[in-house]
């Protein structure tokens, strides 16, 4: 069990969170959620020691080890993989690395002798003899071949990186388990191997993520941190949202209630006060008023945008040809021989497990990108809207937000634009926020204005939930569920791609595979 008591965290004279009393008990997994800048990922620094609350305190029952997922994915660089894995079980691995030492040495004194029996028997009671071969399993499941077990992590890619970082946490079954953002980058098989792996976890869970079919599939409980502080819930993702919901809309009903009643009170005194008859009854119902005024509700830092893509006009019946695109990078392939075509109605997933693959294949079908080989016809009646993995080139200049996205439509009036950017939760003197200081999310959010004001037909996303928090998530999965014409898309996000697409493609430098169907179906197929 870990516990807090009366934690807050202030900094810059904001504060984050206050007077936080909350227990995470062994057995459960926790989801902690909350809008971003809450303070998700600095609570679980707090809980794991690496920084400091302001004030109060974080217990931890006697004896417990706690893990956290490391986020550097640069830290480890120098040792080999399957070491760093064991790094993740600090006590074992400092027995570990001293015995190694040792065993090096062409010779040991008489002391070093008497230290290697003392580290054999303390590295047999933490069942150290097996510490290799567990984290070697580990690494495999989580998709790391055993010829990169002995590699430097330097030499690795970023989403391996990743997968080791997370072997790491997992690795010596801590007895509290911190992960934050643990499906990032990762693709849905490995995040299927997490899940088995967190389902049959005994010990505690708090998890910090955005991906809503995750939470919902490993979540016993939900923590939520809004209002400066920390309420859990029983239950999933779902549970949570529809019992928040009820709670919210109670409290709303209820404060209505009080509000009608109070007006109802104070029009009789102002009525009646002068009144010599009634002057009693008016004193009465001003005590009565003190009494039932209520507080203010507290204001939720949770806000999400409208989310609405509308086409000019529908498709026409020739939508997309793709046939025989070919593209390699520094003489590697990276896609292959593609061929496909496109039908009115298609919403399509760009799946892979190399994402340069996809993002290729993507920039291609919007002409971002010309192919070595190949062509790619889209129907004289289709318009295309484009929302890049990397959006940096767009933002380049230092224009106010309202510049900015007036630059790309010269014919839209500013109060047009100040509309879109509102549904994006830019309002008042927030569109002439400087695009040179926008957070990754916001620039998503811009960019999203982009895309309702171009009324495309035909919509390409690479990576669109990247940056976003769980309700900026919910309002584009709404957006491309209720889009009538053409989606395609490469995510993480399992619950969009399971409630948006219909058709999957499978890109890989090898080549494709196309597979009509939910994105649920193509997961369980084999």
């Amino acid at each position: 069990m870990i516990q807090t008591e009366n934690l807050t965290l202030s900094f810059g004279g904001q504060t984050l969170f206050k007077d936080v009393n909350v227990k995470f008990l062994d057995g459960n997994c926790y989801g902690l959620i909350g809008p971003n800048g809450a303070g998700k990922s600095t609570f679980l620094k707090i809980l794991s020691g690496e920084i400091e609350p302001t004030s109060g305190s974080v217990a931890v029952a006697p004896g417990k080890r706690i893990a956290i997922l490391k986020q550097n994915q640069f830290e480890f660089d120098e040792f080999p993989v399957l070491e760093t894995v064991l790094m993740g079980h600090k006590g074992l691995y400092h027995v570990y690395a001293e015995r190694n030492a040792l065993y090096a040495k062409p010779e040991l004194s008489n002391e070093e002798g008497e230290q290697v029996g003392k580290l054999e028997i303390m590295f047999a009671d933490m069942d150290g003899y097996s510490a290799e071969p567990n984290a070697a399993s580990l690494l495999s499941e989580l998709g790391i071949p055993e010829d990169l077990h002995t590699k430097k992590m330097g030499e690795l890619e970023a989403g391996q990186k990743i997968r080791v970082l997370l072997a790491q946490a997992l690795f010596g079954n801590p007895d509290i388990l911190l992960l934050d953002e643990p499906t990032n980058q990762l693709d849905y098989s490995t995040v299927m191997a997490l899940e088995k792996f967190l389902l049959a976890f005994e010990n505690t869970v708090i998890i910090v993520s955005h991906d809503r079919h995750f939470l919902n599939k490993v979540c016993t409980h939900i923590a939520d941190l809004d209002f400066k502080n920390i309420h859990t819930y029983v239950g999933n993702y779902d549970f949570w949202e529809k019992s928040s919901q009820l709670i919210t809309q109670q409290k709303q009903d209820q404060h209505k209630k009080t509000t009608d009643k109070i007006k109802e009170l104070e029009d009789f005194v102002r009525r009646f006060s002068a009144n010599a008859s009634k002057s009693k009854q008016a004193t009465s119902r001003k005590k009565l008023i003190e009494k039932l005024r209520p507080d203010e509700l507290p204001q939720s830092s949770r806000r999400a945008p409208f989310i609405q893509f509308k086409p000019s006009r529908p498709c026409g019946d020739s939508v997309l040809t793709v046939k025989d695109v070919s593209y390699a990078l520094n003489g590697e392939p990276l896609v292959t021989n593609v061929s496909f075509t496109l039908q009115k109605g298609d919403k399509v997933a760009i799946v892979g497990p190399n994402s340069l693959s996809k993002t290729t294949l993507l920039r291609i079908l919007a002409g971002d990108l010309p192919p070595d080989t190949g062509t790619v016809t889209w129907g004289p009646t289709i318009t295309v809207g484009y929302f890049p993995k990397d959006n940096s080139r767009y933002f380049g200049e230092n224009k106010s937000l309202l510049d900015w996205l007036a630059q790309y439509y010269e014919k839209s009036d500013p109060q047009h634009i100040r509309g879109l950017l509102g549904r994006m939760l830019f309002s008042g003197d927030a569109v002439m926020k400087k695009t040179s200081v926008l957070s990754g999310g916001e620039k998503a959010r811009a960019m999203f204005s982009k895309l309702m004001m171009a009324e495309a037909n035909a919509l390409l996303f690479d990576e669109p939930t990247d940056h976003l928090d769980l309700e900026s998530i919910s309002a584009l999965n709404n957006g491309l569920i209720a889009f009538p014409e053409i989606v395609m898309v490469i995510s993480q996000d399992f619950e969009l791609l399971n409630t948006v697409v219909n058709r999957v493609i499978e890109v890989t430098p090898a080549g494709m595979t196309d597979y009509h169907g939910t994105f649920e179906d193509f997961v369980g197929r084999s």
